[in-house]
């Protein structure tokens, strides 16, 4: 039946401002019954809510709930869609200069826009974009860590932009290599630290940036990184991630003796599956974040796909779709699943013991997978570099496609739109 203009909401009420015209009919018992009742059945629908919602998260860590949504235990910020968004990107390669080159496909001679403009929507809730005036008053006289490998390094960069909307960053500090980096917005006297620790634990790694190698890489099990761990008590935030560099062949020492090897091909060692080894890690790290003293706020990033079709990113593999894949199109690749099904067991298994033991743990997921998966159009493919096609050389086969990493602007400024919501909620 419509809603004509006779219709008023307070008809179907038993109190209704109607029910007191005429002889005395008044607020009367029937009335404050269903007034107890409902004011019952709304207190009662607030605590499941409560208690649904928070039986997932950490001790202290409470959720707001979502304007959009009743109950907040319905939102799960990292299952839905990515929607058309015609007003494109916060920022652009011209607006920030904050990109690395390698990230940045526009300047890179990259012809089509058609990846900029999409954004994130969960089903139950909505995502804001990214408040970079409200973020930087909240991190007033604070400091955040990124803490992980170049996939880290990418979603900084995206920070990084999103930020200097509000505030020019200066940069403090930088290394040899510009793998360890540091950001100061004077004005919110708020830094961001990116902390390059690509294992989380201690390595020796004889690579370039090519991913040529001239010696294996010697891996601690046993000795966190002290890149990172010696940083840590200086952040309130805390963004950590790793995995891919597991997939690389190492030596495994542990105790000061070697473990074993994983894909050694020429050395006389045990090999040692890397599933095995990364379980191990993390272990080390979510154990070190909950018996630390200090307590920042830890965002634990899992997994980040590539979508390298028709080879690998040393055999010819590409990535030249246009479009996101819609939700159920993409099944993953069986390492993928492997990977970011450890990431979940030792994260779940962290705060379990947090919670028995009543820990103080400000420990949070950050499920970027499942929204990554869906975007085989937002990588740097051919454009990690100034490509051939650009200056009208129709032979690109020689390029080498990057497949893992975004670019910049593009699918990753979603990652940073979920730790706002995350972090300020």
């Amino acid at each position: 039946m419509g809603l004509g203009p006779r219709w008023s909401p307070w008809a179907a009420l038993p109190f209704s401002p109607r029910s007191r015209k005429g002889g005395g009919g008044g607020w009367g018992l029937g009335g404050l019954k269903a007034i107890g009742w409902i004011l019952f059945a709304g207190v009662a629908f607030r605590l499941l809510c409560s208690f649904s919602s928070s039986s997932s998260l950490s001790p202290d860590i409470k959720e707001e709930s979502d304007v959009d949504t009743t109950c907040i235990g319905k939102c799960d910020l990292f299952n839905g869609e990515w929607l058309p968004n015609p007003s494109g990107p916060a920022y652009t390669n011209s607006s920030c200069r904050f990109i690395d080159d390698h990230q940045n496909c526009m300047m890179n001679g990259r012809p089509d826009t058609g990846y900029l403009h999409w954004r994130w929507k969960p089903y139950e809730c909505d995502l804001p974009p990214f408040d970079e005036i409200r973020f930087l008053g909240a991190m007033r006289n604070k400091a955040w860590g990124l803490i992980g490998d170049s996939i880290l390094r990418n979603q900084v960069q995206s920070l990084i932009c999103l930020l200097s909307k509000a505030d020019e960053p200066v940069e403090v500090y930088h290394d040899k290599e510009f793998k360890n980096r540091r950001w100061h917005f004077q004005s919110y006297n708020f830094t961001v630290s990116l902390v390059w620790a690509p294992f989380l634990v201690k390595s020796e790694v004889f690579e370039n940036e090519n991913g040529e190698s001239t010696s294996e890489i010697q891996l601690h099990l046993d000795i966190l990184e002290p890149t990172w761990i010696s940083q840590y008590e200086r952040f309130d935030y805390v963004v950590i991630a790793g995995g891919q560099w597991f997939l690389k062949t190492a030596v495994y020492w542990e105790s000061d003796k070697v473990l074993g090897c994983h894909h050694c091909q020429d050395k006389n060692l045990t090999e040692v599956g890397f599933e095995h080894l990364y379980r191990r890690t993390l272990q080390e790290v979510l154990k070190f974040i909950s018996s630390a003293h200090h307590k920042p706020v830890v965002l634990f990033r899992t997994w980040a796909p590539d979508h390298f079709e028709n080879g690998e990113w040393f055999s010819g593999g590409t990535c030249n779709r246009v479009l996101p894949y819609k939700k159920g199109e993409y099944g993953g690749k069986y390492m993928e699943h492997v990977m970011r099904g450890i990431e979940l067991e030792e994260f779940n298994k962290a705060v379990t013991a947090a919670n028995s033991s009543r820990d103080v743990v400000k420990l949070k997921l950050l499920d970027t997978y499942s929204i990554s998966s869906m975007r085989p159009d937002g990588h740097a493919g051919p454009y990690r570099m100034f490509h051939p096609f650009a200056q009208g050389n129709k032979d690109g086969s020689s390029v080498q496609n990057d497949c893992l990493h975004w670019c910049v602007p593009g699918p990753i400024d979603a990652w940073n739109d979920l730790i706002m919501k995350l972090v300020l909620n």
